[in-house]
Parts: structure tokens; C-alpha cells; sequence
């Protein structure tokens, strides 16, 4: 026997062997269609009584195997069912002659046949016949599974005669000695007439017997012969039946203590019937103890009523302990035999069967080890194929995960072996993504940003480069990118630098024909794979979400004219802190973004690569509100350390914003990589509030830029400086122009005047406005412009200053502005004066004399007026002091742009 069959399970034993085949040209779908239905009729009640018969059906079986048939009667094919086509009567005579040379292949061991016709009708499908059935079609045949019944009923008469035909041939003389196909060489020339030969023919058909028992459903009476064979062939050393006469005992004790079966398909059986069943309760005893029963005792029925008592108290049932050891003994005697290799690979495989039942995962694995170094004729490579799996398959039930993909990972390598003509690299491929769980390995990147990193990741490279190699070879470019994408987002840290410009090459190269994208790829046999973010390419550190220019921001609106009302709110404690990482990034900023202007977020980026890395298309993600992301592109030198990326966007809508994440095009492939997913990033809060669009001004003045500030301007205010130069008593116009620079209409214009710096009662009225022609103007519509005139009149009184005449030097007047208002604008507050005014220090010689200022809407005019008085003798000349009045004035002037 050359072919093994790695499905066998120590419950096949009590199984009868049907082949079902195709006779002639039949579609492969409608086939497996009728061999599904008769497959199901898989267990058959025998009537008036309580054994149950077992099926196993083939639809391809080694004639060679079938020689094995009287060493274990399992292997025997015992039934044969063929279905074939036939559509005319014409074809029938031919068709039923392929069915008598079907039969001639197993015909030395069948007990019945039948043949399925599908498509023939009238007088010949009208003539009955038991061994041919015919249907009209293959959806008009209801009574299939009848039919099966019936066939398996006719097998289970034949059974039942052969059984009682050798149980009751007591005469060794005329007792025929069983072979395998290998031995019938070596006895010839032998004694017949010797004792010992005559022991051999009684241990060997005792064991057949018991075979036969197993399959009628006769348990009790197939451990009897099971234990007088075993006493029998040991006597003679008979060494290869001796181990089949054990491994039977073995089967026929599994069967009893594992009624479910042992083959992985729980409840697939049901508990045996017979005196046995009646014992349930007490299975799993470890006292059980072998018996041996006198052959005499056995009537021509089976068992006499003496033992029957004995053995329904499970007397000769193996232990579950004694079961493995038995097992133990028969592969040894197996592996005396060179040509018995096959039958000591699957008693192995039964053995870590039950085993694997048991939770005795170490011994599993020794027979496993001793399965592996069995030596077979020259396999093919399906057969190394099938071999490697079923192994894997074993290890993975006794829960040797590792060992398991790798024997997987063989048998996907064998599917492309060179000597194949046709390498199935599908078939490969599937069977490397099943090896991924036994190397702590999965598709789902997320897995790899919970923690540390799980399994060895040389091993995991490796196997990643073979499942890049293997969607190559099977044409599909998207299922490259995708593969290589995961080896560089979860190897980065393993890779070296040389690998990773290999592997970024690679990446390019495939890109090339096909980005990636962050879709999900699902695979043929329903498995989906993950999009894979390149969250390390680059490293982000931290984000920060900006505030607006100084000149855009927007300020709670009031009046400048009014009384400033406290906005503070009550300060409540609470103990509890919430450290969530989540919460943090909820967390509300407390300043606000407005709708159609350009906001900002600064994101710390980190190069790892060790070559420049070019990223492109690199965007805001949000959600809340509508959001344009204005894509930049950077290059980031090769280990750069901490760099700054300021990311903008436009609001197109209003309210609660929050930035989720970031997108990017790497090596070309496109990622959405969301903060949630990015360990150890620090930021300030994500959310923050989208405000309606507010008006934009930009002011202009008819005066000239002054290169000095009189004074600095606050954070809430912008402000320039230009100047003029007048005489005490001379008038000038300055021209303000307003112009509408944003979208919205400018609606209110407030003017209002403030005195800053206030130090002495010296002081005149400076500036004066007329409001109405500006405001005839509003409300002021984009693109448009208004102008506004500020009369600026130099009137000072020096009549009260005695020290007048002592040292005079320049005076200046400054002009600051604050932003125009409309309803939704917000306008700051006006500058606190640094010091109140106190008449009682006017007096004070070498102090400074303020005059009011004056501030108009949006734009607030702040003049000042400083005039520099020095210790000077009494006694000067009236020229001096008349040189000194005349000395020019200074004004500067402020303005916002």
C-alpha cells in the first residue's frame, strides 16, 4: 500500500467502505451534487436490532490499497455506486458495459453495487432491476437517499454471513492463512501441518473476525476476538498482524469511551447500542483491565451467555491510559516492516487523534515526530503536499501553534516546487495567510500599535516577503503593495537601513502600476485585508491646532462708547482629573476659528528613514464641520529629528470642528492616519469652534510712515505709525480710507477718543471728526472703500507754565487703531491708561503735559502730545525764549492696516 490516507480516525475501523464514481462524461457540478446526498446516509439503524452500521464514502480510492483488505477489513472496498448520463437507449448497452468494467476493479472484495442513470427514459428505465436506478434529471430524483438505504441493508446481509461464516470455522486445519500482499513470497515452501503455522492462521483470522464484529456493529464481541488474537500472534511473534490485532483493540476501545468520535467532528456519531451502551456512566476508568476469553466460549452467534455478563461490564475495553500505550506497541511493530510504512503513518495519526482528546499534547507530539521521519516510496508533490498540511492541521489541535505554520508554511512552498509544471501560487498563497496566526501574525495593522512587539520578526519578515512574492507570481499588484506596505508601517524598527531601501524600491516600483489606497481588499475565500496607514512615515510628536493672525481673530462685540460688563464665570472645583488621551483631544480650545478664513494646525514630525523622505499630498482630516484641506508637500532629510509642518484648511461651514488625523501620499501610497491610532502624541485639544465669517478692513492714511512707536501696542491691537510735523495753531486733514477687504458688509461704525499717558493739565483739542458723509457710506459692501477725515489743529496754551523758556524740545502725537465692527464682530477693548490724571503734579517742572486722543469706530486715534521741559536759568534773553516757541512741532500718527 502506497497511498496513505491522512483523514483516518480511529473510529474508521468500524466503517464500511463505499466507492462512489463517475461511469462515462459527467458534469463535475451534478456529481458532487448526487455524491453530497449520498454521503449524508452515512449511519443506518439494522432492523430488529440495535446495531448501527457506519459508512465511509470515497470518490477516488487506490485499487492498490484495496489488496489490504483482509489485514484490516476497513480498507476493503465493500460497495460501489457509479452514476453516469445516458440519453438514449442507443447508449445504454455501452454505458451498462462500463459499469461491469468498473466493477472488475474491485470486484474480489465487493458485497454489491449499484449504478445511478440519469437522463434515460421510457421502456428500458421502466423495467425494474435492483442494481440500476434511473431518474429523468438530476433535480427529479427524490428517492436517492431510499435507494442508498436499501443498498447499504443488501451490504450489511453479505457482512452479517461472512461474520458468522469465520466465526464459527473452529477447525485450524481448515483455517486459510490471511496475507498481505507483501508476505505471500515468503511463505511459500512453508509447513503447513506445524503447530506454529496453525497459530498463525487462528491469531490472524481471529483478528479478521474481530474486524468483521467491529463493522456489524458488535463491539463487545470484537474486543473478545481482538484479545484471543493478540495472545495468539504473540505466541508466534507474528509481529505485523500482532500490531493490527492491537490496534484494533485500541480502535474498538476509542470507539467505546469517545462515542462522539475522534476525527473533529463532535456529535458526527452516536453511542454504540448493545450491553456496552448500558455502561456509559462508568467510561474513562483507569482500571479497566484486558480479559481473556476461551475461543470456545464463542457460539456460532457470537457469544455464548456465560462471558456475555462479563464483557457487558466493559471488561475487555482498554483504559484511556492503556489505549495510547497499545498504540505505542503496534508502531513499533509496524516499523519492523519496511513495506508497512503506510499503515504505521496512520496509526500515528490516530493516536494523536485521540490524544488530542485526551489534552496530552506532549506525547501527541512524539508521535507526530516519529509520523514526520516515516520513510514513504517517492511521494508527489501533491501527496507532500497533502501530507505537510495534515500535519499541520495535527499540530494545531494539540495546540502546538508554531510548529503547526511551519509544517503549513512547507506545504505552501511545495505548491510551487520547480518540478511542478504549473505552480498553483493560489493555492500557495492561501496557505502561507493560514500560517500567519502560528507566527503571532496578522494582517490588521492595528494590532501592532497595542503594545510590544509578539513573535519573532525575522521569521514574520521572511513570511511577508513570501506572500509579496506569491500575490506577484499571481498577477495581482494591489495584494503586492498592500503586503509590502504592512512589512514597512510594522517592521520599520526591524529592518536595516539597506532593507529598508529595499523595500521602499520594491514599493515604488509596484506603486507604479497601482497606488495603494486605504480600501479594503477582500480576497476570493471572503478574508479581508486591512488598508495599512503609514502612521510612522513620518513619526508625528505632537499636534497643535494655531490661532488666527492678531488681525483676524475675532473679539466679543461691544461698545466702545459703553461700559465694559465682566464675562468672568463662577470658578467651580473638581478633584477628579481626567488623564483619557481621548478626552484630551475633545477637549474645547478656547479660542475660536472663523468660517472662510485659512486656520492652521502645527504638527512635530519625525524622519526615521536614513535617505530624504518626500511626502506629498499631506492634509487636515476632520470631522463636524465642512472642511477644505489645502494638500501641502515636504521633504524631510534622512533621521531629521523633530520638525515643524504647519497643515491649513478652510472652514466652509460652521460649528464644532475637531481634527481627527492627518493624510499623506508616501512612496505612493495614501494613508489616512487618525490621532486615535498614533501612540504618545501630545496636543492641546482638537476641537474648537467654527464661527460665522466676519468682516475684513484694511485702512489707509494720507500721511507717511513714521520709523518710531511711541508707544507698543497691545496683543488685541494692531497698529502703525506715521507722523507729521506742525506749528502751534496750524490745521491738517488726515484722510483715512476704509476699505472692504473681506466678503461681508461693514454695518457699524463707532468713534471714541481716550487719553493716554496723562501726567499734566497742559492740553488742547487736537483732532475733530464729522461722522455723517462716513456713515452715509455704510453699510460698506465688499470691494468697496469709504473715506474718513480727521482735522488735526495744533492749539496749545503755554500761559500757565513758568518754565516755559527753559529747554523746549520736540512734541509728537501718536495715532493707534482699532479693528471696524459689524454685529458679528468682535472689538477689543480699549488700552488701559497707565496712570490716572492727578491735578496736583501739573506743576512739577521737567514732567510730561498730555492732551487727549481721540478714536473713531473700528479705528481709534490715539493722540499724544509730549512736551520735554527742562531746569533752565532765570535771567535768559526774551530771544532765547522766542526760539524756543517757534522750534517746529512733531505729530506722529497710528493707523491699522
Amino acid at each position: 500500500m502506497s497511498v496513505p490516507d491522512y483523514m483516518q480516525c480511529a473510529e474508521d475501523h468500524q466503517t464500511l467502505l463505499v466507492v462512489v464514481q463517475p461511469v462515462g462524461i459527467v458534469p463535475e457540478e451534478s456529481f458532487f451534487r448526487i455524491y453530497k446526498r449520498i454521503s449524508a446516509v452515512s449511519q443506518v439503524n439494522v432492523r430488529d436490532s440495535q446495531r448501527v452500521l457506519y459508512i465511509r464514502y470515497r470518490h477516488h480510492y487506490p485499487p492498490e490499497n484495496n489488496e489490504w483488505g483482509d489485514f484490516q477489513t476497513h480498507r476493503k472496498v465493500v460497495g460501489l455506486i457509479t452514476i453516469t448520463e445516458c440519453s438514449s437507449a442507443k447508449e445504454w448497452p455501452q454505458t451498462f458495459e462500463k459499469f461491469h468494467l468498473q466493477k472488475e476493479m474491485y470486484g474480489s472484495t465487493l458485497y454489491d453495487s449499484r449504478l445511478f442513470v440519469f437522463g434515460l427514459q421510457g421502456e428500458i428505465a421502466e423495467q425494474p432491476r435492483t442494481d440500476v436506478a434511473f431518474y429523468p434529471s438530476y433535480e427529479e430524483c427524490e428517492t436517492v437517499e431510499k435507494r442508498i438505504e436499501d443498498f447499504i441493508e443488501s451490504l450489511f446481509i453479505v457482512l452479517e454471513s461472512k461474520r458468522l461464516d469465520r466465526a464459527t470455522d473452529k477447525s485450524g486445519d481448515k483455517i486459510p492463512l490471511l496475507c498481505v500482499p507483501f508476505e505471500k513470497k515468503d511463505f511459500v515452501g512453508l509447513d503447513t501441518d506445524s503447530r506454529h503455522y496453525k497459530k498463525r492462521c487462528q491469531g490472524r483470522m481471529r483478528k479478521h473476525v474481530g474486524d468483521l464484529c467491529l463493522q456489524a456493529g458488535m463491539l463487545q464481541d470484537s474486543l473478545v476476538h481482538y484479545h484471543m488474537a493478540v495472545e495468539l500472534l504473540r505466541s508466534v511473534n507474528d509481529f505485523l498482524w500482532l500490531g493490527a490485532a492491537l490496534e484494533g483493540l485500541c480502535s474498538a476501545s476509542v470507539i467505546y469511551h469517545y462515542p462522539g468520535g475522534t476525527g473533529g467532528k463532535v456529535g458526527s456519531r452516536r453511542a454504540q447500542g448493545g450491553s456496552l451502551s448500558a455502561e456509559a456512566g462508568n467510561r474513562h476508568r483507569p482500571g479497566a483491565q484486558e480479559v481473556l476469553i476461551d475461543p470456545g466460549a464463542l457460539t456460532s452467534n457470537g457469544i455464548n451467555a456465560d462471558t456475555s455478563a462479563e464483557i457487558g461490564r466493559a471488561k475487555n475495553c482498554l483504559s484511556p491510559e492503556d489505549i495510547i500505550e497499545k498504540y505505542k506497541e503496534a508502531i513499533s511493530y509496524y516499523g519492523k516492516y519496511k513495506n508497512a510504512g503506510v499503515i504505521e503513518l496512520e496509526a500515528c495519526v490516530k493516536a494523536v487523534r485521540v490524544l488530542a482528546m485526551q489534552k496530552r499534547s506532549m506525547e501527541a507530539s512524539e508521535f507526530l515526530q516519529n509520523a514526520v521521519y516515516i520513510n514513504l516510496r517517492q511521494l508527489s508533490e501533491e501527496e507532500k503536499i497533502q501530507r505537510y498540511s495534515i500535519l499541520s492541521e495535527l499540530y494545531e489541535r494539540i495546540g502546538f501553534h508554531r510548529k503547526s505554520a511551519f509544517f503549513k508554511r512547507i506545504a505552501a512552498m511545495q505548491c510551487a516546487a520547480p518540478s511542478i509544471p504549473e505552480p498553483g501560487w493560489r493555492a500557495c498563497y492561501k496557505l502561507l495567510l493560514e500560517t500567519l496566526p502560528g507566527y503571532s501574525l496578522s494582517l490588521d495593522p492595528q494590532d501592532f500599535s497595542k503594545g510590544t512587539h509578539r513573535g519573532w520578526a525575522a521569521v514574520q519578515m521572511r513570511l511577508l516577503h513570501e506572500l509579496v512574492y506569491a500575490s506577484r507570481r499571481m498577477g495581482n499588484p494591489a495584494l503586492c503593495v498592500r503586503h509590502l506596505s504592512f512589512l514597512l508601517q510594522t517592521m520599520l524598527d526591524f529592518l536595516s537601513d539597506q532593507e529598508k531601501k529595499d523595500v521602499t524600491q520594491s514599493l515604488e516600483s509596484y506603486t507604479a502600476k497601482c497606488p495603494g489606497t486605504m480600501e479594503v481588499i477582500t480576497l476570493p475565500d471572503g478574508l479581508k485585508l486591512p488598508p495599512v496607514p503609514f502612521t510612522k512615515l513620518p513619526i508625528v510628536k505632537s499636534v497643535k491646532l494655531l490661532n488666527l493672525p492678531t488681525s483676524l481673530r475675532p473679539h466679543k462685540m461691544k461698545s466702545l462708547l459703553g461700559q465694559n460688563v465682566s464675562t468672568k464665570s463662577p470658578f467651580i472645583y473638581s478633584p477628579i482629573i481626567a488623564h483619557s488621551r481621548g478626552e484630551e483631544r475633545n477637549k474645547k480650545i478656547d479660542f475660536q476659528w472663523v468660517q472662510g478664513d485659512v486656520c492652521e494646525v502645527q504638527l512635530m514630525v519625525y524622519n526615521p528613514m536614513p535617505f530624504e523622505l518626500r511626502v506629498e499630498n499631506m492634509g487636515l482630516l476632520t470631522t463636524g464641520v465642512e472642511f477644505e484641506s489645502l494638500p501641502a508637500a515636504l521633504s524631510l532629510p534622512a533621521e531629521s529629528g523633530l520638525y515643524p509642518v504647519t497643515l491649513v484648511g478652510v472652514p466652509q461651514t460652521t460649528g464644532q470642528i475637531t481634527v481627527n488625523g492627518y493624510h499623506t501620499s508616501v512612496f505612493g501610497v495614501f494613508s489616512d492616519c487618525l490621532l486615535d491610532n498614533l501612540p504618545g502624541v501630545k496636543t492641546n485639544g482638537c476641537t474648537v469652534e467654527v464661527i460665522p465669517a466676519l468682516p475684513r478692513l484694511q485702512i489707509s492714511t494720507s500721511l507717511p510712515r513714521s520709523a518710531h512707536t511711541l508707544q507698543p501696542s497691545s496683543g488685541d491691537e494692531i497698529s502703525t505709525n506715521v507722523s507729521v510735523q506742525l506749528y502751534n495753531g496750524e490745521t491738517q486733514q488726515l484722510i483715512i480710507k476704509l476699505e472692504n477687504i473681506g466678503t461681508e458688509p461693514l454695518e457699524k461704525l463707532e468713534v471714541t477718543a481716550k487719553t493716554v499717558n496723562t501726567k499734566e493739565k497742559l492740553y488742547g483739542d487736537f483732532l475733530s471728526w464729522n461722522l455723517e458723509d462716513t456713515l452715509c457710506q455704510f453699510p460698506l459692501k465688499p470691494g468697496k472703500i469709504a473715506t474718513f477725515i480727521v482735522n488735526i489743529k495744533v492749539k496749545l496754551d503755554f500761559s500757565c507754565q513758568e518754565n516755559l523758556l527753559q529747554d523746549l524740545s520736540d512734541d509728537g502725537i501718536s495715532v493707534s487703531g482699532l479693528p471696524l465692527s459689524s454685529p458679528f464682530r468682535q472689538v477689543v477693548k480699549p488700552r488701559v491708561e497707565t496712570k490716572p490724571l492727578n491735578p496736583q503734579e501739573s506743576s512739577k517742572v521737567g514732567d510730561f503735559s498730555h492732551v487727549k486722543c481721540v478714536s473713531f469706530g473700528p479705528l481709534a486715534l490715539l493722540i499724544h502730545y509730549q512736551l520735554i521741559l527742562q531746569h533752565r536759568k532765570h535771567d535768559c534773553s526774551i530771544g532765547e525764549v522766542l526760539a524756543k516757541l517757534l522750534k517746529p512741532l512733531c505729530l506722529t500718527q497710528q493707523g491699522i492696516f
